[in-house]
């Protein structure tokens, strides 16, 4: 696949400018959940819940999630804007709107997905609205929500 670069956007995949309807979006991969990013986290939003960084807080809910801690929503976000982001640009993302329906748990494996669910005009501008979530291979679906993205013009 080949990028394109486009002024003021950054640089834009191919298959952006020509998706369609159906298409995937190309993964997103975060490898493995950080437990010492959600401290830093935890102390720059000055959030004071245990739950962000201490895996004995955790371990005691009724949730048996064991010792480890939970990702903090914002940061789960950030995994689905890169994707859109290194798919369509930094400057692209028009609308987000998400849904948190499990948690994200330190040291797990989990894939930015999406897909096309519409291609339309609006203001002189091509945009594409998607449906995106972060997955994990044994639990299924983390966050889930619809995006809307600015596309390149094709030529």
């Amino acid at each position: 696949m080949s990028d394109i670069n486009i002024e003021g956007t950054g640089d834009i995949k191919s298959d952006a400018i020509h998706c369609k309807v159906g298409d995937k979006i190309p993964e997103w991969v975060m490898e493995s959940v950080c437990p010492e990013r959600m401290r830093t986290m935890a102390a720059i939003l000055r959030d004071p819940n245990p739950l962000h960084w201490d895996r004995d807080a955790v371990a005691a809910l009724p949730l048996g999630l064991g010792k480890r801690t939970i990702n903090q929503g914002p940061l789960g976000l950030s995994y689905m804007v890169n994707m859109l982001h290194e798919w369509t640009g930094p400057e692209s993302i028009k609308r987000i709107v998400m849904r948190f329906p499990q948690v994200v748990l330190d040291e797990e494996r989990v894939v930015a997905k999406g897909m096309v669910t519409a291609i339309r005009e609006e203001g002189g501008k091509r945009l594409a609205d998607c449906n995106i979530w972060l997955e994990h291979a044994g639990r299924g679906r983390l966050l889930e929500g619809e995006a809307t993205v600015t596309l390149a013009v094709p030529s």
